[in-house]
């Protein structure tokens, strides 16, 4: 199974445009702060991600919680994430995730607490 059918179509395409937007101000005072439409979790342990943009190739643009109380920023593969095994299951997107703030204000409140709160 390919990483892209593990997220659904209209949120990829979402994360692919973001990519495409934030590159044209890459490295400027104008870079974006978008809300992530995608979260993604393990079922059976703490680690969450929230996605706010990616490329073709799945190189990914996100908030990630491992489960360490050290929510970091950064940038993730999603083929990597979405391959990961926990016993029989596997990283899944939040079907029912609606973002209500943007990145930097999950990441900002997430270092506060210590984990995501989406």
């Amino acid at each position: 199974m390919e990483w892209t059918d593990r997220i659904r179509p209209a949120d990829l395409q979402q994360l692919i445009i973001n990519w495409e937007t934030q590159q044209q101000v890459k490295g400027t005072s104008k870079e974006l702060d978008f809300m992530p439409p995608v979260k993604l979790f393990a079922p059976a342990g703490g680690m969450t991600w929230l996605i706010s943009e990616c490329d073709n190739d799945g190189l990914a643009f996100g908030l990630a919680d491992l489960g360490f109380e050290a929510p970091e920023m950064g940038y993730i593969s999603l083929p990597e994430i979405l391959g990961v095994r926990i016993g029989h299951l596997f990283i899944e997107q939040d079907l029912y995730f609606k973002p209500a703030k943007t990145l930097t204000e999950y990441a900002d409140e997430a270092r506060q607490k210590g984990h995501i709160v989406a």
